[in-house]
Formats: C-alpha cells, structure tokens, sequence
C-alpha cells in the first residue's frame, strides 16, 4: 500500500515526497480510520483525501461550503486525469442528471457536493445505490457553532451518514480551528477515535504586514503600483466599498475585477474564471469570495479593512502562496474599521435556523473575535507570533518576516500627546455626560468644524483643535497606545472612550507615556529569506509563463491548472532537457508531463540555443 500512494503522488500529482501530516492521514483513513487533519492554508489538505479516493474501491464524497471551491478542485483533478465531478446550483436540471447517470455507471472516484445537497431526494435516492467508501468533510470548523464560519446546514452530514446502511470512513480537515472548535468538530461528527494531525498554522512563506495610512487609496496605489503585473487579492468589508475600489483600479489602468453577494450569479462566475484564468489579475472582493479557491499564483492578499475575526484573516492571507513561494499579507487599519465591524456583527441577518439565546452567545463571540482582531491591528510585537498564540501555537519571540519584525521598533515618548487625549476625554465627558466615541474624539482633537448646535458646545472646549496638526493614523495610533496600556477603555458594546483608575497617573501626576515607533528604513533586516531566482533564470521563466498561457488558452483552463508558478520556477532552475529530467521537477506529474511537457521543453531547448548555453 506504501508503493501505492507514493507511486500517485508521483504519477498523478507531481511530488516526490508528502508534506507534514499528509500520510499519517492518509494511512489512517486507507485503514479504515476516522482522521482528522488540520493543516494549514496551501498545506496540502486536498491530498489527504484525494490520494485515498483513487485507493479505495467505490465513491468518495466529499462536502464543500462554496460552489468556487468544487469547481476548482474538481478542474485540476480532470486537468491531472482524475474521474471527478461537482453537484451544486450552478448545474441546471440535465447537467444534474447526467451526473447521476455517470454516478451509477461507475464513472466518477469522487463527488464534491455542498451540505445542502444531502437534503435532496434525488441525491439521497442515488448515494444510496453506491458503495461510498470514504466522506470527507472540508473546512470542517463550519460544523461548529463557536467557530468563524458557522455554518447550520453543515449539521445535514451527521444525517446524512445516518441514512447510508454502511458508514464509511469520514475524515475533517481545516486550516483555523482552536482547540473548543477542534473538540467540537469531533463530537458533532461523531470521528470513531480519530487519526489526529495538527502540523501547525504557520506559512513561513508569508509575511505580514499591518499599515495605519491616514488614506487607504492613496496606501493601496503605491502597494500596487510595486507590485504591477502580479496577481493579488483585495477584500473590503462591504459590497459598496468593494465597487468603488474596483472601479478606482479600473480607472488607473489596472485590471482588475469584482466579486460579491450582490452581483448576479453569471457575473460572479464569469469574474470568478477571469481571475482564475489571469485575464484579470487584481481581484477586488468581500469575504463572500475565496474559501478554497486553489489559485497558486496569488501573490499578494491586501485587506482594504480590517475583517471581524483573527480566523477569518488568517484564511483569507492565506490565499497568498499556496504553491510555496513568497506571498505578502497587508491590512489597512483604521478605528474606523472596528465601529464596521462592529456593525455589521450586531445587525447582521438573523439565522431562522438557530435560537435566540444560540444567536445572542454567537454574537458575543463574534464580538470577542473583534477584539483579538483589534489587537493584532495595534501590537507592536510579532505578528505571526500573535497569529500562532491566538491559535495555541508555540512560536519564537520574532519570526523575521512581518512588518514588525523587519523594522526596529524604538521608544518615542508621546507624554504631552497622552495628556491633551485624557483631557480631551474628560472635558467631553464633562460636557455631554456621555463617554465619547472613537469618531467624536478625534474630530474634537483636530478641531473638525460641524454645523450643529452639540458640535458648537464641543468647539468651545479648551481641548477642541488641540492636536490639529496629527493626521488622523496617528491618532488613532496614539489611542490605540493608551487603550493597550490601560489608560483608556473602549467599550466594545456602547463604543464609547472611558478613562480608567490609572489615567490621572498621567494627567495629574506626570508619569511619561511612550509609544513604539519604526526606525529608519536602514534599520529593517530580513532574518528569513526564500531562494531567490538568477537573472537567467528569471529570463526562462519569463518564457516558461508565455507558454502556460498558450496552453491554457488553447485548452480552456486556467494557468496553474498546467502548472503552478512554483513548479515553473523549479523547472526555470533544472532546465530539463528529456521528459524524464522533467518529471523530476517538483509538481510534474505524469499525465501532465505527456500533455504540456514537449511545449516546454522545446521552450526550454531554444532558450538555452539563444543564450548559448547549449
């Protein structure tokens, strides 16, 4: 059995070797195990079923959130030669029941399908006349009500396993769990002492990044203007936002696209395959895009606003390098973005399917989310090490890759700063008998000019104007600053600024306030750094990625489907010259290398003619 799935890994897959977690699971589930695998974003979750589908006799099912999820993986697996296919509601009635026909002849080793599709009669009637030997259950953390994405239709599975005379195996895999979702996921599953591999949540591949510009659009040009030509994603908290920014790249040049609930089903697909498909390489987007989008060349995720949950940023960052090359994860921060969020958790859409009292504790929770997220916003330490400590992880002090990292921090006293803020605070608190929000402190401590009678009173406090001079990022920064240092207490609930019992340490009795500030650029160091391409080899792969869009094109699949950009800047590095140098590039398998291998090896062969080399 050992040969067996290392000798598909290679055929199929490409790869020589499994990464961390990928046997064990696979091994657990071929012997008849329950597994439960929680491995990071581009860690490799999907070979951990994939490998024992193509083993095992009969069908595996396997239960996707998202339409965009089923179809990508079930295009690579075709684009690999494997017999795959998707039910969800982007197939109309005929296309449903040639995959039924298909289902029954025999024809298919998996079936990726949503939760809700286990409710239909016509599936139920199918399934049951099937040997389904194996059901895996992605992004498995929707199964619980104490995770990000809850999810109620995903409880259908544990009724679904309960009409099969048979229980197979099941298995669950999920990139961001902690540990009461884990326990969860367990017992609502009911995994029969599961195979368990948690091989960590670290990318070491990405680097983070958190930037407090006083204009987002003004910070969101330059960031793509370095970053021109590279294929990146752009998530905004509200579909408006997400249209403005759209059309703002759109108007600059840039080629860009959008995606959210709101538009027509048609054109989100059609943007969906743009993107997909490198027609368009920014893709501008609420939270509704993405989950298991398996775009390997996404070199850059930029969060235009802050999300509600460190779960739900790490998911998304982790878009970025999921073929193992350097990915760049950049949040905007603005207070701003927590009143949002704030929002939009407190009136969000009540679920019909869950009890008031279970709405209420989501709520709460979803409201402790924020407040972790705030706070990765405004740390001065390491950012992946927050990112590993939110989700139980063991990390090292500095990583060398993040912002704050990269840049020496150094200690600016902002004593007279603090006082005129606390001051400010009181006075209004004076005034109005009502703790300030985030919003009206700041406008108060730039002297913003308002035409009503409540904004006259507050312009005749002595504190009004005062700080007139800071843009609104570094205040922010400096609130932030006493809110962390406990000075100041932001109720998350009401939103209103109160001051605390060890304000008037500060106020009245002079203790120095000093905030962390970056260095000069000479001062940022890199510790981690990837293996860099040769100017020769990057001239290849230049060459290398025409050819992939050639073949793409004239085989109506999207780019990475071919082959990933890590497996073209391996092959940019080996230069093979035969089919079976080829097949030693990392990610060649070899249905693709009798497909597309010639392409680029005769690419390959007049490279090295041109320059020389041969």
């Amino acid at each position: 059995m050992t040969t067996d799935k290392r000798e598909l890994l290679q055929r199929v897959f490409g790869y020589t070797r499994f990464r961390p977690g990928q046997e064990a699971l696979i091994d657990g589930v071929l012997a008849g195990r329950d597994v439960f695998g929680i491995l990071p974003t581009g860690g490799g979750k999907s070979i951990c079923y994939q490998i024992p589908a193509l083993l095992l006799p009969g069908l595996t099912v396997v239960i996707s959130p998202l339409i965009s999820l089923m179809q990508d993986q079930v295009m690579a697996l075709k684009a690999a030669g494997v017999p795959a296919a998707y039910l969800n509601r982007s197939l109309n009635p005929e296309q449903i029941r040639l995959v039924y026909r298909n289902l029954l002849a025999g024809r298919y080793k998996m079936l990726y399908v949503s939760p809700e599709r286990l409710d239909y009669e016509g599936f139920g009637n199918v399934v049951r006349q099937l040997q389904i030997s194996f059901v895996a259950v992605d992004e498995a953390h929707c199964i619980s009500q104490w995770g990000q994405d809850f999810r109620p239709s995903y409880l259908r599975i544990v009724q679904f396993l309960r009409t099969l005379e048979r229980r197979p195996v099941v298995g669950a895999f999920t990139a961001t769990a902690t540990q009461q979702v884990r326990q969860d996921v367990e017992r609502i599953l009911g995994l029969h002492h599961p195979v368990r591999r948690v091989t960590g949540f670290d990318r070491p591949n990405l680097s983070f990044e958190v930037l407090h510009p006083d204009r987002k659009d003004d910070a969101l040009r330059g960031l793509l203007a370095a970053r021109n030509g590279k294929s990146g994603i752009i998530y905004c908290a509200t579909r408006r936002k997400v249209e403005t920014v759209c059309q703002m790249l759109r108007d600059l040049g840039y080629p860009a696209t959008q995606y959210h609930a709101g538009l027509p089903e048609e054109e989100r697909q059609r943007n969906q395959e743009d993107f997909l498909h490198d027609r368009c390489t920014i893709m501008v987007a609420t939270n509704a895009f993405g989950m298991g989008i398996d775009k390997s060349n996404v070199r850059y995720v930029i969060h235009y606003n802050m999300p509600k949950s460190l779960e739900a940023y790490y998911q998304e960052a982790g878009r970025a390098g999921r073929d193992g090359t350097d990915g760049e994860c950049i949040l905007l921060y603005s207070g701003a973005d927590v009143h949002t969020a704030r929002y939009l958790i407190q009136n969000g859409a009540e679920n019909e399917e869950l009890e008031p009292e279970q709405q209420q504790s989501i709520r709460r929770q979803d409201l402790d989310r924020l407040e972790a997220m705030a706070g990765y916003c405004k740390t001065n330490g390491c950012l992946r090490g927050y990112i590993l400590e939110y989700f139980g992880q063991r990390h090292l002090e500095l990583c060398g890759n993040c912002g704050n990292c990269k840049g020496r921090f150094h200690d600016e006293e902002m004593t007279v700063q603090a006082q005129m803020i606390l001051s400010c605070v009181r006075r209004i608190f004076d005034l109005t008998g009502a703790w300030p929000d985030r919003g009206r402190l700041l406008k108060v401590l730039q002297g913003a000019q308002e035409e009503s009678a409540f904004a006259e009173r507050l312009a005749q406090l002595p504190t009004f104007g005062i700080l007139k001079e800071a843009g609104t990022g570094e205040l922010n920064a400096m609130v932030d600053q006493l809110a962390s240092q406990g000075y100041l207490y932001e109720d998350e609930i009401q939103t209103g600024i109160e001051l605390t019992d060890l304000a008037p340490q500060v106020l009245f009795r002079g203790k120095a306030v000093y905030r962390k500030v970056p260095g000069t650029g000479r001062e940022k160091q890199t510790l981690l750094s990837g293996k860099k391409l040769s100017a020769d080899e990057t001239q290849l792969l230049e060459i290398l990625l025409s050819i992939r869009r050639s073949l793409a094109r004239s085989s109506a699949i999207a780019p990475h489907a071919v082959f990933s950009d890590a497996t073209l800047e391996d092959m940019a590095r080996k230069k093979p010259k035969t089919f079976l140098q080829l097949r030693r590039v990392s990610g060649v398998g070899e249905l693709k290398a009798r497909w597309y291998g010639g392409a680029f090896l005769e690419g390959i062969q007049e490279y090295l003619r041109s320059a020389n080399h041969i």
